[in-house]
């Protein structure tokens, strides 16, 4: 038994449904207990756990839920399981020192408010089995540039608002739908090239000092 983690078992395998609030430094989930393996990480089961600085996730996972590592204001690095299959809302959400994630190619979307305000976030490396981002996604985020790889088709309400240090950002002709408010804040972009692809812009979609390249 883990001491630090609580945790139910579901059928043959073990979910955490919450973390020690008092941990700190390193977090590393173990890929069993009690003999069964760890396939899932709860709602909010690590939520303000702020003294937390990295987190290692094992390759058992497959599910992380929502909100279950946002609010670690202290979480400088986290990487996402290969084994991962679905990724709830705001998992990163707040998390304001994260500097470093890596996102495996199991993922399609980025959920909800995922990296939203995570302050210190200035790059991250997209997987090419995406296919959506999910509104609010990098909301208020400090990325200073994003690469959105071929095959995403949609880009949510919201989902890069008011990232005011974003000078570069990469759209694929994948990409069919751009989401109101997706790219408004974003200060110090000047320019985007859109592909023809994009059929529907919806309102506000962009800040008004930016110029529109259609290609």
């Amino acid at each position: 038994m883990n001491k630090t983690l609580t945790y139910k078992k579901v059928g043959n395998s073990i979910t955490i449904t919450k973390g020690d609030s008092s941990e700190t430094g390193k977090l590393v989930i173990p890929d069993k207990i009690d003999g069964m393996p760890v396939t899932a990480i709860g709602n909010q089961a690590f939520y303000r756990c702020t003294g937390l600085t990295s987190v290692t996730i094992p390759n058992s996972v497959t599910s992380i839920d929502n909100g279950a590592f946002s609010g670690c204001s202290g979480l400088t690095n986290a990487t996402l399981p290969s084994s991962l299959k679905m990724n709830g809302g705001a998992i990163f959400w707040k998390c304001t020192k994260l500097t470093n994630v890596i996102i495996p190619d199991t993922i399609n979307f980025i959920g909800e408010l995922m990296f939203a305000r995570c302050t210190s976030l200035q790059s991250v490396t997209l997987p090419k089995s995406l296919k959506s981002i999910s509104d609010q996604a990098f909301s208020g985020s400090g990325l200073t540039s994003i690469i959105i790889p071929r095959g995403v088709k949609s880009i949510g309400e919201y989902a890069f608002w008011g990232c005011s240090r974003l000078t570069s950002v990469t759209i694929p002709d994948s990409v069919t739908s751009i989401g109101e408010y997706a790219f408004q804040g974003c200060i110090d972009l000047k320019s985007v090239t859109i592909p023809n692809s994009v059929t529907s812009i919806e309102s506000n979609a962009f800040e008004k000092t930016i110029k529109i390249i259609r290609k």
